[in-house]
């Protein structure tokens, strides 16, 4: 299995392709929960088609064999409204951190370790794009116990320890029932 992370930049329609929505205002999820979660359903999609447009891009794509497999939201947390005014995910320190908020895997690509390379993928997005940090938000779980999927979008504290990521602090934000925490992973900038 050949797997390639790359940009979203230029790829809205790869980005569509893995989120899911099939028509305008309708099913899948436009990644617009952090974004800005004002915009009217029908206008999501022009939303994120621009975004897709714009460097450096709203996240990353993981290809599998060239097939469009799976999605990863990263960019600077201040460009995520809901992150900027959140009462539960708080500010480490000053800085602007680039934030990972989401992973989509499609259905035939999942069991495969995709949110590894998704991680790998965006850390060095961010890091290309002159990230002096990058963090995000995953759910705590007890040995091997399983996330469920609706709550599995935001990672789990393994998968970003595996990666090289540090607990930075506590939350009292929750996904599926479970506790959050904020990961974070020290970048030297590149500018």
């Amino acid at each position: 299995m050949a797997v390639e992370v790359l940009p979203a930049l230029g790829r809205y329609d790869d980005f569509f392709e893995v989120v899911g929505v099939k028509k305008p205002g309708g099913g899948g999820c436009w990644c617009m929960a952090y974004r800005d979660s004002r915009v009217p359903n029908d206008a999501r999609g022009a939303y994120m088609r621009d975004e897709c447009a714009t460097a450096p891009g709203p996240g990353v794509l993981a290809f599998v064999d060239g097939v469009v497999a799976g999605w990863c939201s990263v960019a600077p947390r201040s460009t995520y409204r809901r992150l900027m005014r959140s009462r539960t995910i708080p500010f480490v320190d000053e800085r602007d951190p680039w934030s990972i908020v989401c992973f989509v895997v499609r259905p035939a690509f999942r069991r495969r370790g995709l949110m590894h390379e998704l991680l790998e993928g965006a850390v060095a997005h961010a890091a290309t794009n002159g990230a002096e940090v990058v963090e995000g938000y995953p759910v705590e779980i007890d040995g091997g116990d399983r996330v469920e999927l609706g709550s599995g979008y935001v990672g789990t504290a393994r998968l970003f320890e595996s990666a090289g990521f540090t607990r930075a602090a506590a939350t009292t934000g929750h996904s599926g029932g479970r506790p959050r925490v904020v990961m974070r992973k020290e970048l030297s900038s590149g500018r």
